[in-house]
């Protein structure tokens, strides 16, 4: 395992550029390594696809849809009991039933919205952005400098520092889901 050091680019162009520029700084085509990072919860990490089994903002989901029917259903209950004169013996039936859905529905406006950083969640860390990343093994610290110097000349964005094994222009142990030691 060696450091690598990474940086996002836009273009396929200019990746292209990074790789030949890298070649030419001294580093050896089998420590480069071009890929896409896909955007997350797109990495296809499951059987079913996605990155998790289950959404983080959405663990507290069942919970906040049976206290929104709870309460809704009693307070349904209590006014059909209430309205029973007119409804009769049906009135507590469908004021239960009809509390316990729009009390359900209720349970949606504590709904975060798409990115929101949940309270003490595992979705507050910002994950690695998307798009087409150049990374370079190095051997030592000189090489990490060179490295971050044509990448930086280039344009590279969310320059990052990992720990990894790129074998054969492929960063074989690279985790998508990790997150980044952005360096600038």
């Amino acid at each position: 395992m060696s450091t690598v050091i990474a940086g996002h680019f836009q273009l396929q162009d200019e990746v292209d550029q990074a790789r030949s520029e890298l070649l030419g700084a001294g580093f050896r085509e089998g420590q480069i390594s071009a890929f896409f990072v896909n955007q997350p919860g797109q990495h296809d990490l499951t059987p079913i696809g996605g990155d998790h089994q289950v959404s983080a903002g959405a663990k507290e989901t069942p919970i906040g849809v049976l206290e929104g029917a709870a309460a809704g259903g009693v307070v349904g209950v209590a006014l059909g009991a209430a309205t029973a004169v007119v409804t009769g013996p049906v009135g507590p039936i469908v004021g239960g039933l009809v509390g316990a859905h729009v009390g359900s529905l209720f349970s949606f406006s504590k709904m975060k919205e798409g990115g929101e950083a949940e309270q003490g969640g595992e979705n507050q860390l910002e994950p690695r952005k998307p798009g087409m990343l150049v990374a370079v093994a190095v051997d030592d610290a000189a090489g990490e400098q060179r490295a971050l110097e044509v990448l930086r000349d280039l344009g590279a964005h969310h320059l990052e520092r990992a720990e990894g094994s790129i074998v054969g222009g492929d960063w074989v142990d690279f985790d998508p889901l990790s997150m980044p030691a952005i360096i600038a």
